[in-house]
């Protein structure tokens, strides 16, 4: 299993970018995506997930409203598309995977099996 996170980047307060995690090895549709994402000094944390089957969408509170995560399943790719961006989304963003993750684990990170490289997206102020 492959996750290969892209699209970080530098952006000012307020601008936008798209993610991607490109899958392989996996059906994603199979599996639980998530994204977390890592500031310097802080704790990995939980950003979004979609579900695997139906692919209902998990968001944390902090990024509601101004992110959503989304998948093609025929390009075995997830998306996390983050507008409005803010300082404090400064971060290493990471894709994660799992096929048993229960709906309540959902956010823990320790709950993944599978992870990507991470990729840095940096909004100046």
């Amino acid at each position: 299993v492959q996750l290969q996170a892209s699209g970080g980047g530098l952006v000012q307060t307020g601008g936008s970018l798209r993610l991607s995690c490109a899958a392989s090895g996996i059906t994603i549709r199979e599996y639980t995506m998530a994204w977390f994402r890592q500031a310097t000094g802080k704790e990995r944390e939980f950003v979004a997930a979609i579900r695997r089957g139906g692919g209902a969408t998990i968001l944390a509170d902090s990024v509601k409203g101004r992110f959503t995560v989304s998948r093609d399943n025929a390009k075995h790719t997830v998306y996390l598309q983050m507008n409005s961006l803010q300082p404090g989304d400064t971060a290493v963003y990471y894709c994660a995977a799992d096929k048993q993750i229960i709906l309540s684990s959902s956010r823990d990170p320790n709950a993944y099996d599978y992870w990507g490289q991470g990729t840095l997206v940096t909004v100046s102020s």
